[in-house]
């Protein structure tokens, strides 16, 4: 996320391409907009659906033009140092032959892996290096900026972490605590439970809760103090689960209205339940983070806003199909914070292994994410606080950073299991400033700097089609607006109660 510049890795075709972005954006938040439709109303959640997507569109086309931008001034910057080196081999006397070999040397050290470009006829705007957001933001912005950058996406990492640390524990209680006995049977159905109702014994829903995240803490939280990866195959495992488990809700759910079974009875227009499901859409699109990984391996680029207006748009069905289904098969007051406990009552599939699948969905998809964001964010952390030439000591560097990542969010899951919140408040604020407002910058930024080191003249050809000053006023306005209307909404809320 932070780190600077790194292999591509191998190419794929832009289809792949396609599938790799839409399973990134379709992710944990879908789960939890179901409820936040409901809450909100349809009407207002399908116009406020649609809206966020065209903008988190936008501001995903900032992105791939400041990515092609940064690639190009990467490569303006090698070729001056070349020509620098070659004027100071000539004025010492170093023989031509030496000259040659040289440059052939950090040509093949230089140049990126996987470059497409060709002799006589290199663009130099193509995308062939993976320049993280965190690079970008050290070319574009000054020192207030970066730091300010870091900040958000420290937050946004953060809220992400409190999110999959309640997640996991939420599912585990849910389907294993139950006051008739029955287990996962009756976990949803109409019945309400408060935390303090029995869970086994004379342990409580809510020391169940802390029980699992006290076990999920200490499983997964020293993977924070060490380097863990992605591999291939636990991201086609998790994909494949996560497909599954999305298709099996839908059908399950059509089933039921078919049926004539369905409950659901949703308003047209709630506004107190904008905050939320603003955050949880913001959430639910946000992929500006990860498109350096994405789109940088794309064998053909040409087309590559178009395909991404696709995907978007395949995303937007998508979730307004998942959403209509269960705001329509069931009530308002039954729809659950985590919408795959819906589908653990008896009633609803009788199949216990299907029950047990999709409750326990969440559990496995996040414990395998969680471990990959945690080091992400320390590693934030350290770029945030590295200086030129500087090293860590070892006790900050394996003990203080991680603790530091770790500890906050394990906290704010013991604080509270809210996760219609907890993901509302995380994409309202810093989602928000992900999204739309450093994309926005960086466009502006991006755009600023390639006239000054190339000329007013010169086309990125990944220029996005909001190219107009306008739509970044605009993004621009939108953002702060939002963290104007979101805290406005909570200071209000609060002031009721």
């Amino acid at each position: 996320m932070a780190g600077g510049i790194t292999d591509t890795g191998e190419l794929y075709s832009p289809y792949v391409g396609l599938v790799y972005m839409f399973n990134l954006i379709v992710g944990t938040g879908a789960l939890t907009m179901p409820k936040a439709f409901a809450t909100a109303g349809w009407l207002v959640s399908l116009v406020l659906l649609m809206f966020l997507g065209f903008m988190s569109y936008m501001t995903t086309t900032f992105v791939v033009e400041a990515m092609a931008a940064a690639n190009a001034q990467l490569r303006w910057k090698r070729m001056e140092k070349r020509k620098d080196d070659e004027d100071e081999d000539s004025s010492s006397g170093v023989s031509d032959s030496d000259v040659l070999l040289q440059d052939g040397y950090e040509r093949a050290e230089t140049r990126p892996i996987l470059s497409v470009q060709r002799r006589g006829s290199a663009n130099i705007f193509e995308i062939t290096e993976r320049v993280e957001m965190g690079q970008m933001a050290s070319m574009f912005f000054n020192k207030v900026g970066v730091n300010l950058f870091y900040f958000c996406i420290i937050i946004y990492l953060y809220g992400d972490l409190a999110i999959y640390a309640a997640a996991v524990p939420v599912s585990l209680m849910q389907m294993t605590c139950s006051v008739t006995g029955n287990h996962s049977c009756n976990v949803g159905d109409s019945t309400k439970y408060n935390d303090t109702d029995k869970c086994w014994g004379p342990i409580r829903r809510i020391d169940a809760y802390r029980l699992y995240l006290a076990a999920f803490t200490l499983l997964l939280g020293p993977f924070t103090f060490f380097n863990v990866q992605k591999t291939k195959y636990l991201q086609i495992m998790t994909s494949l689960m996560r497909w599954i488990a999305f298709i099996l809700m839908i059908i399950l759910a059509l089933i039921r209205i078919s049926r004539g079974q369905a409950e659901g009875h949703p308003s047209m227009a709630q506004l107190s339940g904008i905050r939320n499901l603003f955050g949880v859409c913001v959430y639910s699109f946000m992929c500006q983070h990860s498109l350096p990984s994405l789109i940088t391996p794309i064998s053909k680029k040409k087309h590559v806003s178009k395909l991404v207006l696709l995907d978007y748009i395949l995303i937007l069905a998508f979730y307004s199909l998942l959403s209509f289904t269960a705001i329509y098969c069931f009530r308002n007051d039954t729809l659950m914070d985590m919408y795959t406990l819906n589908f653990t009552n008896c009633e609803i599939i009788s199949v216990a292994f299907i029950r047990y699948f999709l409750g326990l969905f969440p559990v496995f998809t996040i414990s395998t994410n969680f471990p990959i964001i945690a080091v992400t964010l320390r590693n934030n952390w350290k770029t945030l606080f590295h200086r030129e030439g500087g090293t860590y000591p070892w006790l900050v560097d394996r003990i203080v950073f991680p603790a530091i990542t770790l500890i906050p969010p394990v906290l704010v899951a013991f604080c509270t299991h809210d996760l219609e919140s907890l993901v509302g408040i995380t994409g309202a604020y810093a989602g928000n400033g992900i999204q739309y407002l450093i994309p926005a910058f960086l466009a502006y930024c991006s755009r600023k700097d390639t006239q000054l080191v190339f000329g007013s003249g010169t086309v990125n050809k990944h220029l996005s089609p909001f190219r107009h000053s306008f739509w970044i006023v605009f993004v621009l306005i939108w953002g702060f607006s939002c963290f104007i209307f979101v805290t406005a909404n909570i200071v209000l809320s609060e002031s009721k109660l």
